[in-house]
Order: C-alpha cells, then structure tokens, then sequence
C-alpha cells in the first residue's frame, strides 16, 4: 500500500517538523534535537559526556517508562552523530504520554554520583568492546580519515579513562539544553494538528534558545589524494588474529543518477567479488563490495575479513587489485543481456513493497536527518537507472581506476605469523588486551609489496594537508 509523501507541517527559529499521515494505526514519533555543544564537536569530552548523558536518561526512564512497556509501547533514545534522537512507536493512544514523560525526563534531568559511576564504567566497557573488533576499528579509522572534525573511539575512550566528574556532566547537559534546534517526523494514523502538539511540547518544555546559525547535520569530507594511501594499524586486541582489509575508492561529491550508478556498479560487482576472493582465493569468510555514501560524498569499496595466521594484509590488499582488474576486463566484455538483467534486477529490488510501516520509516527519516526531504528518492533512482547504458557504466569504473583515482586502503592487522608476529607451538599470542592497553592506535609502514602506496603513519598530520569538500546533499 502507498501512502502520502511526508509533508512539513510547521517550520520555525529552532524547530522543524515533518508529517507523514497514513491510515495504519500504529505510529512513529521520532525527534531529534541538535546542540551546538555536539555539533561543534570541540573537544572529546563533550561526546564522551553525551553519550553518558543519554545512557542515564534511558536508566531515570526504566521505571517511570514500565507501563508503557506492559502496554506494548516501545521507546529508543540514541546518541547520534549530530543529535540526540527519541523515537516512539506503538498501537495505544497513550503513547503521546510516553514521548512528553521522555521530553520531561530531558528537562529535569539529575544524576546520582553511584548512577553516574555505574554508566561510567558500562560506557568504558561499550567502548572497549568497539576497539577489540578489527571491522570496528577499520570503519573507525576509514572515517576518522575521510570525515573532518570526527573525534574516534580511541579518543573517547582515552577521554573516559582519564577520568570525568558528575559535575562535569551536569554543567555539559545544562550547555546542551540552553541552545537547540528540534526536528521530527510523525508517521501513522495521527492529524496534522496532533501532529504539532509534539513539537510544541518539546519547545514548551525544555524552553531552549535557537542557535544562532544553522547546524551542519553531515561532515564535510577530504579529497583524497591521486597517490595510493595505506592507514595501517594493528589490531588492539591483543593474540586475536583477525584482520580486516578495505580497498575505497572515492567519487566525489555526486547526483542522485551517480549514486544510482555506483549501486548499479556495486551489484554487478557483488558476485565476481565473492567468486574471486572467497570462493577461489579463500582469504576469509566474510568478503563484500560496498557503495558509500560518505556524508553526501561517493565512492566504493572492497572489504576483506582475514587472520594473520593465513594471510599477509598487504597479501590480501594485492588480491584485492588482481580481482579489480579483472573485473574491468569482465566489464568491457560484458554482454547486453546481461547488462539489462542487472538493471532488472536493481529496480525490481527498489520496487519491492515494503513489509512493514517501519521501512518506510527509517528512509523517511533518513531524508529528515540529513535535510534533504527527497521523500521520493526510490522512484528517482528508478528512474535514473531505467536511463543508464552499459559503456555508461563501464566508463564509471574505468574512470575510478586510471592515474586520478583516489585510492585508500585500510588494513586492521591481527597477529599471527604472516605479520612476523612471534608465535608458540599452540598458535598466535594467548595475551589478553585490558582496557588500558586499548587506547592508542600503532601505526604500521608499509612493506615492498605496496611499495607504491604512500603511508599514513599519523592521521592527523595526513588530513591537515588536504582540501575539504563542500558541504554535499544528494538532491537530484
């Protein structure tokens, strides 16, 4: 069943929101509220605070909140990259209730010294638990590379290990509340004007000042290099030999038919890449091709999951480029037939009804997060692919492979005996990581067989000296 494109129902200085009315009974309710506190992104302590901030509120809630639970109302509160995010869905007509009881939690908020230490220490686990995982770590550095002003997991965690106050933390939610800018979307069986009661609540309640100018809701992201770039880091989890590899390639900032493209360009990649890599090469068990969508800015990416008891990385990296061109070489050689059935295939998938309200949901919200109300963005990509060709698409790839392509490679190395790490007669190192040893990256140089990329060995130093692209929506 098709219904409505969402609809802005009232717009102001500091608040937005968005309806998306359909006739099914059960509702969404999901607000964001963006802070200059976060999204200025200062210091790491404000984000580590922040997430401490929401873990407490969603402790005060537990008890208040348990009527809603028993009533089959569910409720979800996220600490997100630029905001924070409540989000409310259920059949009941009491479920208003449960999104003023979340805002006036926000409002009053308090914090006890053993509440505060209790998440404290849950947050230094959650944390550390990210670090132990190479595929964490990988996206973690990826990011920390391309995305500028991001602060990593290691720098959280160094900033939670280094000890914070309750104190700290009060006077952090007293700045987050006193400027704000709320946004949200309401999906369901709800009116327009009911609509707007909730965005009036949350005004009305928490009685914050608008920001003084718009807030950014995505990074701005840097250019990659023409030259091949390695960021390779050993894993933190100590006598684990899982490593991960990911080769990126990056586009630029593109159009709604680009975008369509790559996912085009990935879906034909898909299968040759798990062939090659898995299937005949057998360098791990978890092999996949990726479109991104890097804060508006393109690009695609190869992903490997090794261990070090097997495979070099930098072995693996090389695999990576053999399966590459090949594929160009498939590519140039791929027939019509097959070309269109692919496309097929895409749109077919794109068409798909929806199993329940809450896909609907989550692509609506994504347009509402970002800021780029393209509510009708799957018909426009429909659309796009009906239009492309075949030596359309095998330009695209050839164009990300020539001398500009911008190219860099993320290695999360595990230990084991084709790293040159030292072994016993059992196998890799027993040593177990502890949390203080989880908190700095080791940063690796590269050996002969990729002589020809360039090292990362700080990033930091690397990003300074590269141009920023423009804030980039994908809007047409």
């Amino acid at each position: 069943m098709t219904t409505p494109l969402p609809v802005q129902v009232i717009s102001g200085e500091g608040f937005d929101l968005i309806d998306a009315h359909c006739p099914q009974q059960l509702i969404y309710i999901i607000q964001e509220v963006l802070s200059g506190v976060i999204v200025g992104r200062w210091w790491s302590d404000s984000l580590v605070l922040f997430d401490i901030f929401v873990n407490i509120l969603a402790h005060n809630l537990a008890e208040p909140a348990y009527e809603a639970d028993v009533a089959q109302l569910e409720y979800k509160l996220v600490a997100g990259e630029h905001g924070f995010v409540i989000t409310v869905k259920g059949f009941n007509h009491k479920l208003p209730l449960l999104f003023n009881l979340i805002i006036d939690y926000v409002a009053n908020f308090t914090a006890t010294p053993d509440v505060f230490s209790m998440i404290t220490e849950q947050m230094k686990k959650n944390y550390y638990n990210i670090l132990i995982k190479p595929e964490k770590v990988g996206k973690d550095v990826r990011l920390l590379i391309l995305e500028h002003s991001r602060w990593s997991v290691v720098q959280k965690y160094q900033a939670i290990m280094a000890g914070l106050s309750v104190e700290a933390l009060l006077s952090f939610v007293s700045n987050f509340k006193s400027q704000l800018y709320a946004e949200g979307l309401v999906q369901g069986n709800f009116t327009s004007k009911e609509a707007v009661e909730f965005l009036n609540y949350v005004t009305k309640k928490l009685q914050y000042q608008r920001l003084p100018a718009a807030v950014p809701v995505q990074f701005r992201v840097v250019e990659l290099p023409t030259k091949p770039h390695l960021c390779k880091v050993k894993s933190l989890n100590k006598g684990d030999a899982n490593s991960e590899v990911t080769v990126y390639y990056q586009s630029g900032p593109r159009s709604l038919r680009e975008y369509s493209l790559m996912e085009l360009l990935v879906m034909h990649m898909e299968e040759p890449c798990f062939d090659f890599l898995r299937t005949k090469e057998t360098l791990g068990y978890h092999v996949y091709a990726m479109c991104r969508n890097t804060s508006g800015i393109l690009g695609f990416s190869v992903t490997v999951e090794t261990q070090a008891t097997k495979y070099n990385t930098e072995l693996v990296d090389q695999k990576i480029e053999q399966f590459l061109v090949n594929f160009g070489e498939m590519m140039t050689n791929l027939t019509d037939e097959a070309f269109k059935a692919q496309v097929t295939a895409l749109i077919k998938l794109k068409e798909c009804e929806d199993t329940h309200l809450g896909e609907e949901v989550d692509r609506n919200w994504a347009e509402v997060v970002t800021q780029q109300y393209v509510f009708d963005r799957l018909n426009r990509e429909i659309e796009s692919l009906r239009s492309i060709s075949k030596s359309e698409m095998v330009s695209w790839f050839l164009a990300h492979r020539g001398q500009s392509s911008r190219k860099l490679s993320i290695h999360v190395v595990g230990y084991g005996k084709e790293e040159n790490d030292p072994t016993s007669d059992s196998g890799p190192p027993t040593a177990e990581t502890t949390y203080g040893e989880a908190s700095e990256f080791t940063f690796l140089g590269a050996s002969e067989l990729m002589a020809e990329a360039v090292p990362i060995m700080d990033i930091h130093a690397f990003t300074s000296t590269l141009r920023l692209y423009p804030y980039h929506k994908i809007l047409k």
